[in-house]
């Protein structure tokens, strides 16, 4: 009886967030705004820095990759979500909640790697400037950008892996809007023991790595910042780095507000908003708004657009 109901569930129901129909129109014209300016945002980028040669430098292509990893994650996760505002079953089978949850670890997995690989690239250039062009050569900055998605697509599948090791006898609602490994595990009736164990074991080693290379790199900063005798140095320097870190406070504080215990889940989804809607929204805002070399090549494509 008890295999017999371990193959049963194969098929989740999102429960989402409300039944109430002006709600759910409200919420719906809201996140499909969201993830049509997300989309818009991050592939523009993509584009633009791709199409301009003076962008071709190591912290814009690992900005790229960033925007692109964004342009992922919200990919995987809103038009499902989206489609659930309206749908009667909101059923998602188990293999698209793998897929999803998949794409979203890979997207979170390279952003962690990503905004570290700027760090550094912050630190060599300003704590050592005359080296830069050796210390970060097109060729370093490839292979971190290639050991970046091989390291996040192997994260994806161990742990991907690891979930369909676990049978589902429980109830076969997910208190979600998509399908997260936290109420996956809750609906488990196979001990995930084995799962958050090699989430600590393959999870904590890289959040250690990434956010040590990012506190180390901004700790030179400050420390070569502050010996810089020209107060405009002093402004240049922190500019080129005020959008990076203000990018990297809000993915660790998202973070840290998800890395807590697995019993709790009265916030799941607040949190879950931020990570996989509001950061990849707001990334190429910041990065463009804040960037003036962005910002010189859109005016110069929008001059030439309209001499055309």
């Amino acid at each position: 009886m008890a295999k017999e109901n371990h193959s049963l569930t194969t098929e989740f129901i999102l429960i989402g967030f409300t039944d109430h129909p002006v709600l759910k129109s409200l919420l719906f014209l809201l996140f499909f705004a969201i993830y049509l300016i997300t989309m818009m945002g991050n592939l523009g980028l993509v584009a633009l820095i791709f199409m301009e040669r003076r962008l071709h430098t190591p912290m814009y292509i690992f900005l790229g990759n960033l925007a692109l990893m964004d342009s992922c994650c919200s990919c995987a996760i809103t038009p499902k979500m989206l489609e659930n505002f309206f749908s009667e079953d909101r059923m998602i089978s188990l293999n698209e909640c793998m897929v999803q949850f998949y794409f979203l670890c890979l997207a979170e997995t390279a952003d962690c790697f990503l905004l570290a690989a700027m760090a550094y690239d912050r630190y060599v250039a300003i704590c050592s400037p005359l080296q830069y062009h050796t210390r970060m050569s097109k060729k370093l900055c490839i292979q971190m950008t290639i050991g970046t998605f091989i390291a996040s697509n192997l994260h994806s599948m161990i742990h991907v892996g690891l979930l369909l090791r676990l049978t589902f006898c429980r109830s076969n609602q997910i208190d979600h809007f998509f399908c997260d490994i936290l109420p996956l595990y809750r609906l488990s009736c196979t001990d995930p023991y084995l799962n958050e164990l090699m989430i600590y074991i393959f999870s904590m080693p890289i959040q250690i790595f990434t956010i040590a290379t990012v506190l180390i790199s901004y700790i030179c900063i400050i420390f070569t910042v502050f010996k810089m005798k020209s107060k405009e140095g002093r402004g240049k320097a922190f500019s080129t780095c005020a959008s990076h870190f203000l990018s990297v406070l809000i993915f660790y504080i998202c973070l840290l507000m998800y890395i807590r215990p697995f019993e709790k889940g009265d916030k799941d989804i607040p949190v879950a908003i931020f990570y996989t809607i509001v950061i990849p929204l707001l990334n190429p805002f910041i990065y463009s708004l804040r960037n003036k070399e962005v910002i010189n090549v859109l005016k110069k494509i929008m001059r030439n657009h309209i001499h055309k």
